[in-house]
């Protein structure tokens, strides 16, 4: 792993940073995509769920950086609970974005149908269509339960990381078998006010960064991909300079203290 990216467990070289598009739609959203990309920004997230596919396409194409030089996830989710219909959506998501293939293909949360529907992904990897392919949401349980049904081993697990939860042991666990963890919501999105921690905000002072840079460079120090969301180009700018300085043990002990270990968004309690 360099400093800006880390090596999959099929060898596929991801982005540590990210742009993470959830909330964004319409002509904000390829504006958004472009801006970024023309920042430095070189993995882009989306899913069909958010229903910006296809600005997202247009955002990439209006950058005019070359296709391999950009790392594009996807996802697919409920509505294509079957393996016939999870084939389907990966053709629709390659047409949206108006790509011959994506670089990571993700099943959007856990589902009672996903080792059928992840069927889908691994033939849409063997026929080169994406890239790696991986999982979001999966728990520790429903984790534990998919990697004894699938044959390709997830190359990512997708999940809300911040500091108020931190997953030290699952990612450990995943690691095991080759798993990346990547974190959504890395900065808790606005829940809890991490960008004013007043202990974010003082280890912040010494390397003179912001307490949101403190919490991001916090998890990709731990080789935890982040794909926070912005509108600002100022934060755009700033959620990429992690990489000029390195947290002590003694930051990320004061850090560790943060953990709530339990979710902020009680929504995903449902899987």
């Amino acid at each position: 792993m360099n400093s800006e990216t880390i090596r999959l467990n099929n060898g596929v070289e991801m982005p540590l940073v990210g742009l993470g598009t959830w909330d964004l739609r319409g002509e904000e959203c390829t504006q958004m995509v472009s801006t970024a990309i023309a920042l430095g920004y070189r993995l882009i997230d989306t899913a069909q769920m958010y229903g910006n596919e296809r600005e997202v396409g247009e955002g990439i194409k209006k950058s005019g950086v070359a296709r391999d030089q950009i790392f594009v996830t996807t996802k697919i989710y409920s509505r294509s609970n079957s393996y016939e219909k999870a084939k389907r959506a990966i053709e629709e998501s390659l047409e949206n974005l108006q790509l011959s293939y994506v670089d990571l293909l993700l099943l959007h949360e856990p589902y009672p149908q996903g080792p059928e529907m992840y069927r889908a992904l691994e033939e849409a990897f063997h026929e080169g269509k994406a890239r790696a392919i991986g999982i979001s949401n999966y728990d520790e349980n429903w984790y534990r339960s998919f990697l004894k049904q699938c044959d390709v081993i997830p190359a990512v697990n997708q999940l809300e990381t911040h500091v108020y939860f931190q997953k030290w042991d699952f990612q450990e666990e995943m690691k095991k078998h080759g798993v990346t963890m990547q974190a959504w919501a890395p900065l808790a999105q606005g829940i809890g006010n991490v960008a004013s921690n007043k202990v974010l905000a003082e280890i912040g002072e010494k390397y003179q960064k912001s307490a949101a840079q403190i919490a991001l460079r916090f998890l990709v120090q731990r080789g935890i991909p982040v794909i926070p969301k912005s509108r600002h180009e100022n934060r755009l700018r700033e959620n990429m300079e992690l990489f000029d300085f390195s947290l002590t043990e003694e930051d990320i002990t004061k850090i560790r203290e943060l953990d709530r270990g339990d979710t902020l968004f009680p929504w995903t309690k449902a899987f």
